[in-house]
């Protein structure tokens, strides 16, 4: 049976054909702030300082094991905001149009995205500090839950390119706001341990592998913060 036709764009929406310019900016204009964000993270890796013959082998190793935190922090940021970039262009390959609310949704959560490095790298100067671990876990969650604010006004506005089942969407929203619960709930962690507090975040992938397996047809696609 042939699907209903999608209502109409909303006045005043950029669509992706015909006077799409202003959609493209949108899309390269994030992709720049996801590039600029993942280049800033390696900036805030130091050049280690020697302490001894600069051509003695344990003189260098033993500096480099100092920025061991800030490198480990880097790769775990990197995979972060990679895996925020996968899900946010996702997101914008199932949209049809964007107007001006939903670009305002966009640069609101692309201010956090590119204020993550910050954190990020408190967290690899100061891991050991539950406050610099509660920033990073705050600004991961905001930038988790408005990936859900996006889609939800997109749903409920008619941006999408295909009608999302009822189930589908409240399933979506559902697994996307798993990574929200998960930062929310380890804070207490945090003043435990730091580093468990981080390792928990992992839980996030095998949870969206069993909402993978577990959510209707079609679901998967819109569960854009829990993607393992």
């Amino acid at each position: 049976m042939a699907q209903d036709p999608l209502p109409p764009v909303p006045p005043n929406a950029y669509v992706r054909h015909g006077e799409g310019l202003e959609f493209g900016r949108v899309v390269f204009f994030t992709d720049a702030v996801f590039a600029i964000a993942l280049t800033l993270l390696v900036v805030d890796i130091g050049i280690p300082t020697l302490r001894g013959p600069a051509g003695d082998s344990s003189t260098m190793l033993d500096a480099l094991s100092d920025t061991l935190p800030e490198v480990i922090s880097f790769f775990i940021a990197f995979i972060v905001i990679g895996r925020y970039w996968l899900a946010h262009h996702l997101f914008f390959g199932q949209l049809r149009a964007v107007d001006r609310p939903l670009i305002s949704l966009n640069l609101l959560y692309l201010a956090f995205v590119a204020f993550l490095p910050w954190p990020t790298a408190l967290v690899g100067d100061y891991e050991q500090n539950p406050i610099s671990v509660l920033l990073l876990a705050t600004c991961l969650a905001i930038i988790s839950g408005l990936e859900v604010v996006q889609f939800h006004y997109a749903y409920k506005h008619n941006l999408m390119r295909q009608r999302i089942p009822p189930d589908v969407y409240r399933f979506g929203v559902f697994g996307s706001l798993t990574p929200v619960a998960v930062f929310i709930l380890s804070a207490p962690l945090a003043f435990v341990s730091s580093t468990l507090c981080l390792t928990s975040w992992l839980v996030t992938i095998p949870i969206g592998i069993i909402l993978d397996r577990r959510g209707p047809r079609g679901a998967r696609q819109f569960m854009l913060g829990a993607r393992g």
